[in-house]
């Protein structure tokens, strides 16, 4: 498992109404491949595309079904176990975007005097 991959759950999960869902790994890489942790840091992917800059837009290229967005704002601990179905990477240029949302969703920018 590594940073920028996507991974669809079997189970249920109650964030998400009960529903399976689609979710990238955004813990660094060196904690999603260590096995002695088990669990990563992961976005979730929603259907419905808001606009925000807290969002990186996905689709048929990424190996989603449909045109969706990974949200930033909604940052969740999964247990790798959970993460059942890897669905593949994002590509570099979407690890650029994946890390600006990031960077804006947790208001990492630069401090403004």
């Amino acid at each position: 498992m590594t940073r920028g991959e996507i991974y669809r759950t079997r189970e249920r999960v109650a964030e998400r109404g009960g529903k399976p869902g689609f979710y990238v790994v955004v813990s660094r890489s060196f904690i999603a491949a260590n096995d002695d942790v088990s669990t990563v840091i992961c976005a979730p992917v929603y259907s419905e595309i808001l606009g925000l800059e807290s969002e990186v837009v996905l689709g048929s290229t990424d190996g989603l079904p449909r045109t969706c967005a990974i949200r930033c704002d909604f940052l969740m601990l999964m247990f790798k176990r959970k993460l059942t179905h890897f669905v593949g990477s994002l590509s570099p240029n979407k690890i650029e975007a994946l890390n600006r949302a990031l960077a804006y969703a947790l208001e990492l920018g630069e401090a403004e005097a």
